[in-house]
């Protein structure tokens, strides 16, 4: 099913409302369409989308990480630090119109804020989002070059003596870690290529 249909099917589990999940859906889908969004964008929530039914077996609350993956980008700002507060925040709001019980809420939130830092979890569904999230760092060569290029598009407004630098080093972060990915699907299909594709990068900025 399509982004809209997905959305639709899964907020109609927890109201009986059409119009308002429509509403819902079609605010995510201005939010997402804004301009200056040239990867955190609609095609980000289906490769995601793509990742995680793949894994569905594995997800303990599926409805509830569906929510995590359309929130968890929803504010997007490149000059800004607190995106993912923001959005946690959004989500919630949308979340309590929708009859969702406070702790359901509440853990969607926690999800889209662990999306800031993609430190391990000791929640298994987050370590699923987080995974899927971070899966485009996994592809070959070509589609990570595609992502570079995109994020740099997103940065626009810093000029390559900042951006260089500050890119430098969140990849510097990620080949820091232990594991980039922190579920062992994810990392025996992306981890090794991942760390290429990051070498790489810092070699060419």
């Amino acid at each position: 099913m399509n982004l809209q249909e997905r959305f639709l099917h899964h907020g109609l589990k927890f109201i009986n409302n059409q119009q308002l999940i429509e509403d819902f859906w079609a605010e995510i889908d201005k939010k997402y369409t804004e301009k200056g969004r040239y990867y955190h964008n609609l095609l980000h929530l289906e490769n995601l989308f793509s990742e995680l039914d793949a894994v569905k077996d594995d997800i303990t609350d599926f409805p509830l990480i569906t929510f995590s993956v359309f929130y968890h980008d929803v504010i997007y700002d490149a000059s800004s630090k607190c995106n993912e507060e923001k959005s946690a925040a959004f989500a919630i709001s949308r979340m309590k119109r929708m009859n969702i019980d406070q702790d359901a809420a509440g853990k969607v939130s926690e999800q889209i804020i662990a999306t800031k830092g993609h430190q391990r979890s000791d929640d298994p569904d987050t370590n699923y989002l987080l995974d899927s999230d971070l899966s485009v760092l996994g592809k070959d060569r070509e589609t990570y070059q595609d992502y570079t290029r995109k994020i740099r598009k997103e940065y626009a407004i810093y000029p390559d003596f900042l951006y260089k630098p500050g890119r430098k080093k969140v990849l510097r972060q990620f080949l820091d870690l232990e594991s980039i990915f922190k579920t062992d699907k994810f990392r025996n299909q992306y981890e090794d290529q991942a760390r290429k594709n990051i070498q790489w990068e810092i070699e060419s900025l």
